[in-house]
């Protein structure tokens, strides 16, 4: 045993810290998956320096061509500053434009410049492909319900 293994009075190594009510809530078991799937998500892609917001955006952009970012943050469910700072960052690698927007000149309509879709193209069979198999000890019908339940939840009807 190393100096630094805390030990019971015995000598034997003590337990794993223990976890109380957490591993019953259901927020704590979110957020952990959240974590999980987030540290792996820069594996998944990496060489590509992409975040998991910033696929998001991109994802969320190229199903809607024209969003402006009140739209981008109202859609994300993120501040107005925190998109501003992700277009910013995405603009600058080339990856989103900023146009006028034809219905308001005080906003840009955002679109994905070519590349960005080929960023995108590249990235959704990775992360699809990730996603399953981050869910494979779930089935299929599993899989959708538990897609279902988070989005109910969420308020995404």
């Amino acid at each position: 045993m190393s100096d630094g293994e805390k030990t019971e009075s015995n000598g034997e190594k003590k337990d794993a810290a223990r976890f109380g009510v957490l591993p019953r809530l259901l927020g704590y078991n979110v957020r952990r998956a959240n974590v999980k799937f987030f540290q792996n998500f820069s594996e998944i892609v990496s060489g590509h320096d992409v975040t998991p917001g910033q696929f998001g955006v991109l994802a969320i952009i190229d199903a809607n061509p024209g969003l402006n970012q009140s739209e981008l943050g109202q859609a994300m469910g993120v501040d107005r500053s925190t998109v501003v700072a992700v277009i910013d960052r995405l603009e600058g690698r080339g990856l989103v434009v900023r146009d006028p927007s034809p219905k308001d000149r005080r906003s840009y309509a955002l679109r994905l410049s070519d590349k960005g879709e080929n960023l995108l193209s590249d990235l959704i069979p990775m992360v699809e492909k990730y996603d399953r198999q981050a869910a494979h000890r779930l089935t299929d019908d599993e899989v959708v319900t538990l897609v279902d339940l988070l989005r109910r939840m969420v308020g995404d009807n």
